[in-house]
């Protein structure tokens, strides 16, 4: 599993790709605003949600296995108990890796993915680490933790 600051700076610098698992279309929603996020910060997001035709202007597949491309990273923003089919769906599409959001802790299917040959990110948020990472925080005065004079490259 990837929990170091080397490991996940790596992980969204090399893959520049997103399915977003359980995007939700409401503006206010923890999924629409890092998805947003993400799009404004040059990454590919694909929604995953049968609810919807489209989000954030990109049209929605209503499951993994029906994307008609690649995509990197299956970001997910469901319950714990539904993550194993989605980690089947992603080894089945070839993801590269396997995103948990905060909250989203489920370890055999984590094992599953990583045996499977999926980098595992668990219980963090693609948004938050990636301005962590990559100078958005602490331009607000938040304490990121990282120590440098010197912004690193942004992916």
């Amino acid at each position: 599993m990837i929990d170091d600051v080397a490991g996940l700076r790596r992980i969204l610098m090399r893959h520049r790709s997103l399915a977003v698992v359980g995007l939700s279309a409401h503006w206010h929603r923890p999924s629409h605003f890092a998805a947003k996020y993400m799009l404004d910060h040059g990454y590919t997001v694909v929604p995953v949600n049968p609810a919807y035709p489209q989000v954030l202007g990109q049209k929605c597949y209503p499951s993994l296995r029906e994307l008609p491309f690649k995509v990197d990273i299956v970001d997910c923003f469901r319950r714990a108990e539904d993550i194993p089919a989605i980690v089947e769906d992603a080894i089945a599409i070839g993801a590269k890796v396997l995103w948990l959001q905060i909250g989203v802790i489920h370890d055999e299917a984590a094992r599953r993915a990583e045996a499977a040959g999926l980098e595992v990110v668990m219980d963090r948020c693609v948004k938050i680490e990636h301005a962590r990472l990559f100078g958005g925080l602490n331009w607000f005065g938040v304490n990121t933790g990282i120590v440098s004079s010197k912004r690193p490259p942004c992916p």
